[in-house]
């Protein structure tokens, strides 16, 4: 059995003081809103107490699915590094990019670059990893045991009054390929993207701008699961796949406290294990306590993929 953790939307604090240059534009914006409104959610003794969970439960493999930063600011790539690092190595955890991470135009060198390690690709034929070089180096794919992790980038920097994802495609085209690859390989596909990629709750500003053409990807080769973030509340979706439906799972916000959140800090550990000729996917959820700092579990639940 491979045990996967999933957590999404950490959106690190407390946010690093800007520059007056830093905030000319969209940068603004989200400053504002950050204390208004998210420095009250978003907490930095969830994160720790969450670590302290991780640590405990010792899944084989965590899955990042973006809004590790707040407003690109440049001192937040390196708070994200510096945090990546104290979660595990970089094998052991896979990160992919959300809308907070490109809320603005960055160098690569300077932003998501600096966590390249947590988006390295493995060789399909046993070769070396190679750690993501720029932006067009996704979808990356890690294989870990039984499971092979697709990474997908959805983040793309937006006007101001959006917070939408494209995926793109050239990713379109290289995700179809690997998916099908991997699926002869007789391995469990996890996707992991941002944006939720379904329309059901999502808002116009929010929403992923090429959702058919990724729910068309899946129609044609399938996945066994995809792992989102985004909208800070628990989702559980499917999509038509190739052999039936893939079940599409999203988390909280992995920093959430206050009643002003969608929901409180949670996670989930997936328990993957062959059953017969499907695959039996055990769902446990964790969560922050409301009357103290730890995380425990609040639910349980699985499911044979594909639906």
């Amino acid at each position: 059995m491979f045990q996967l953790a999933h957590i999404s939307d950490p959106h690190l604090a407390p946010l690093p003081s800007p520059r007056f240059i830093d905030l000319l534009g969209k940068r603004f914006f989200g400053y504002m809103s950050w204390h208004r409104r998210r420095k009250v959610i978003h907490q930095r003794r969830v994160l720790s107490a969450l670590a302290v969970d991780l640590a405990e439960v010792r899944p084989h493999h965590l899955a990042i699915t973006g809004d590790i930063c707040n407003i690109s600011l440049p001192a937040e790539f390196e708070n994200g590094l510096d945090w990546l690092n104290t979660l595990g190595r970089p094998d052991s955890i896979s990160v992919i990019p959300g809308n907070h991470d490109a809320y603005v135009s960055m160098p690569w060198d300077q932003s998501l670059g600096l966590w390249a390690d947590y988006m390295s690709s493995d060789s399909v034929d046993g070769g070396e990893p190679v750690s993501a070089r720029n932006f067009d180096d996704f979808p990356y794919v890690r294989i870990c045991g039984p499971l092979a992790i697709i990474g997908v980038s959805s983040a793309v920097p937006v006007s101001i009054i959006k917070a939408s994802g494209r995926v793109g495609p050239r990713q379109l085209v290289d995700l179809e390929a690997l998916l099908a690859e991997l699926g002869a390989r007789d391995l469990f596909r996890v996707v992991l993207i941002h944006h939720p990629p379904f329309e059901t709750g999502v808002s116009w500003r929010k929403r992923l701008e090429d959702l058919d053409g990724f729910q068309g990807v899946l129609g044609r080769v399938g996945a066994e699961l995809v792992l989102h973030g985004h909208i800070h509340k628990f989702s559980f979706e499917r999509i038509a796949g190739a052999r039936g439906y893939v079940p599409v799972i999203g988390v909280p916000a992995a920093s959430a406290t206050s009643d002003r959140a969608a929901c409180l800090a949670h996670y989930h550990v997936y328990d993957i294990e062959r059953d017969q000729n499907r695959w039996r996917v055990t769902v446990r959820v964790r969560g922050l306590s409301p009357l103290k700092d730890e995380f425990e579990a609040t639910d349980e639940y699985s499911f044979l993929a594909p639906l």
